[in-house]
């Protein structure tokens, strides 16, 4: 068999070409946006007392990870689809019965509207949550920030990097098989 080095130098060449080209840089400035620039979708929102059946329900009607759980109109609660994998599944749970309350977690984290996204990050990265509560300064539901909105965010920064991904990598390899 044959080596082809000039295969080899092309991807070289062209390994070489995609390093040189203008990047895009996420900035530390761009993570001290407030949460409100994201355009975030309202909450779903649960009242205290809703059977687990509503509520997941509900989460599944309207395709949304988690609900926050509302009591006199202020946040108290927030349930996620974690926690119908670790709290619900495999258990005798009668659904139709058991209440939300005693399955969600209770007084979540929660930043404002205002607060930056680096801050909300961290709070994220250190309490190993998902989805964080976005409240009004009375405590009232304004959103929920998830890593999937913040993946959103960042993925603009690089966009040939992401979006444009070759649907192949640039080295075929060896058409035969080798070895045993």
């Amino acid at each position: 068999m044959q080596i082809d080095f000039d295969q080899f130098d092309d991807e070289l060449q062209t390994m070489q070409q995609l390093m040189e080209e203008e990047e895009i840089a996420l900035r530390d400035e761009d993570l001290e946006k407030p949460i409100r620039l994201l355009g975030l979708r309202s909450p779903v929102v649960v009242n205290a007392g809703t059977t687990l059946h509503g509520a997941i329900q509900t989460m599944l009607a309207r395709r949304f990870g988690c609900v926050l759980v509302v009591k006199r109109g202020k946040v108290c609660g927030i349930f996620t689809e974690r926690d119908v994998l670790m709290k619900v599944a495999g258990q005798d749970v009668d659904l139709k019965a058991a209440k939300i309350d005693d399955f969600m977690t209770p007084n979540p984290a929660s930043k404002s509207m205002d607060d930056t996204l680096l801050s909300a990050l961290q709070l994220m990265h250190e309490g190993g949550y998902r989805h964080l509560a976005i409240v009004d300064e009375a405590q009232h539901p304004q959103a929920v920030l998830s890593v999937k909105d913040i993946i959103n965010y960042i993925v603009q920064f690089f966009p040939q990097d992401v979006l444009n991904l070759p649907p192949h990598p640039i080295r075929i390899g060896t058409k035969n098989r080798e070895g045993g």
